[in-house]
């Protein structure tokens, strides 16, 4: 369980070793060999894990339960660092014995990682998914600074390989530059796109109620696929998340995406990843601080979307 980028003793929220039995799961791709700006990306999981310590004794104000006695931490994958190519190689298997055996949640880790994942559950769900993806960037773009595959490259592909359904795959926040091509890819694919200028000023669940709705008619018109959750922290506005490589003035807040996230939590939710957090850029802890509540209040909502139902 102890890896170069997990030397804690400690699990995400403290908990142990993630077991057989363990409906819940969560596991470090400490990885930032495609970033285009500042590394330090492998060293996310380890901060967002110290972070969620502050979280281990008590109750998610909205949702009333913990994920602690659900959930399990596999640690960090064991993965080369050569490139990229070995990396997914690699991590693609280990990503699919775990998701088998759990509902997972991710710690990136640079975005490239997010594509192997979702080669992952389209095999094994025999489907295309519907993505909720949070970001800075659109990440269209069908090159990544004259090498076929990287950060920025990950939705191209994976639309162009059929991972996703196209009609259901929905961006909040973005906001970066990029031409119209890529900028406007997933629109032009039939999804959806919310760029952070939509949402300014926005943060209460009656504010965010449209944007909600529009996310739930979206997929209830494609027949409620699975869904995948893929949060890049640089959606944040960098005084909420310094601490990333890649940081785009002009984001959203914590409270706009938490609102969404607790709006959304009875999706058919299937994992998520919650990626581009870049420690050695951090202040005072900001950005493994929201990046842990982030991944704290899926789980809060996927256990209580459980017991709903149940």
């Amino acid at each position: 369980m102890t890896s170069f980028a997990f030397l804690s003793q400690s699990g995400f929220l403290k908990v142990p070793a993630a077991g057989a039995d363990t409906p819940f799961a969560v596991a470090g791709i400490a990885w930032d060999g495609s970033v285009t700006n500042r590394p330090g990306a492998r060293f996310g999981p380890r901060a967002i894990r110290e972070a969620s310590h502050m979280l281990c004794d008590a109750l998610h104000p909205h949702f009333d339960v913990s994920p602690i006695g659900s959930l399990g931490d596999a640690g960090d994958l064991p993965l080369p660092n050569t490139s990229l190519e070995g990396m997914r190689a690699a991590m693609q298997p280990r990503a699919a014995r775990l998701l088998r055996a759990h509902h997972m949640c991710w710690l990136g880790g640079d975005h490239s990682i997010t594509l192997g994942l979702l080669r992952a559950y389209r095999e094994h769900l025999e489907r295309p998914l519907a993505v909720i993806h949070f970001d800075a960037h659109c990440d269209t773009w069908p090159t990544h600074f004259g090498e076929p595959s990287g950060h920025g490259t990950w939705v191209y592909e994976a639309m162009q390989e059929g991972l996703v359904v196209d009609a259901c795959f929905t961006q909040i926040g973005i906001r970066s530059s990029a031409s119209r091509e890529e900028r406007e890819f997933v629109a032009d694919r039939g999804g959806q796109v919310f760029p952070a200028r939509a949402l300014r000023g926005l943060e209460s669940p009656a504010q965010l109620a449209g944007i909600v709705g529009a996310i739930r008619q979206r997929l209830a018109a494609c027949g409620n696929p699975p869904v995948y959750l893929s949060l890049d922290i640089d959606c944040l506005d960098p005084a909420f998340a310094p601490g990333t490589g890649t940081p785009e003035p002009g984001g959203l807040t914590t409270n706009q995406v938490l609102t969404v996230l607790e709006e959304l939590a009875d999706l058919p939710f299937v994992g998520m990843d919650c990626v581009e957090v870049s420690p050695p850029y951090d202040h005072a802890e900001l950005t493994s601080q929201a990046a842990a509540a982030f991944v704290w209040t899926y789980l809060c909502g996927r256990i209580a979307s459980r017991r709903s139902m149940a």
